[in-house]
């Protein structure tokens, strides 16, 4: 629980390296996540190789961290081992198809949040990057991902060297609906988001920005449509191109 609460995202690293049997110990925790039927259909690409990061790097929009911390982790569904061990058993698999593709994209998040938390309880720092799904054609490139394989979310990981603020949460009445869902009303979401529209944080971006409200940081600058709809197409192709779309 004092990890879970304690949770920060980390994105100055020292160079110590991880010992190898820490790794695989969170490795090995990781693994005991929640996964669908008990199939595991996911893999976790471990970098640390220089070379092989530099060639990450332009894909997370060239974020340091990339080539700072000593391990980088990038989590992807995979049904090509899956698929492959059926082959081998008289088994004819019929996992070429969307909601195959989201069992394998659940199954990798899981194991990639199990890894964290283990991480985080052994005085480790970690970040998911969400550039991972936005440049998932050169990712697959990079790594030589086979068919069947589709990177969902990378994770750097490392001793920290610094201690950020604990980042604001929406409070739990704002998230949590009761036997069924409760729709919003217009006083309801002032309410849940009164305290993160007050934060000094959120003063300072909106006069950075000239913006007059905290939801246009988001939809002008951050999370912009044009780029969600150009990351969508890149992506949907990615899942395409790796045998994924099949509807017949």
């Amino acid at each position: 629980m004092k990890a879970l609460h304690s949770h920060r995202s980390i994105r100055r690293y020292k160079s110590t390296p991880i010992d190898e049997s820490l790794l695989n110990e969170i490795l090995q925790a990781g693994i005991r996540a929640s996964t669908t039927g008990n199939m595991q259909v996911y893999s976790i690409i471990v970098t640390k190789s220089q070379e092989v990061k530099q060639q990450l790097l332009p894909c997370h929009f060239n974020q340091q961290m990339v080539v700072e911390a000593p391990v980088v982790l990038t989590f992807c569904a995979d049904f090509n081992r899956f698929n492959k061990w059926c082959g081998q058993r008289k088994a004819e698999p019929g996992y070429d198809n969307f909601i195959s593709f989201f069992t394998g994209a659940i199954d990798a998040l899981l194991v990639a949040q199990n890894v964290c938390i283990a991480a985080e309880e052994n005085g480790l720092g970690i970040c998911y990057l969400g550039t991972t799904t936005y440049t998932a054609d050169r990712i697959v490139e990079v790594l030589k991902l086979p068919k069947g394989v589709v990177p969902i979310t990378t994770v750097v990981m490392g001793y920290p060297d610094e201690s950020p603020e604990l980042t604001d949460r929406l409070p739990l009445a704002g998230v949590v609906h009761h036997e069924v869902y409760q729709d919003y009303s217009e006083g309801d979401i002032d309410q849940i988001y009164m305290n993160k529209e007050s934060l000094q944080l959120t003063k300072k971006l909106l006069e950075e920005n000239g913006k007059e409200t905290l939801a246009q940081i988001f939809t002008d600058i951050r999370y912009t449509r044009a780029d969600n709809l150009l990351f969508s197409k890149v992506f949907l192709k990615t899942i395409e191109q790796q045998g994924f779309m099949n509807n017949k």
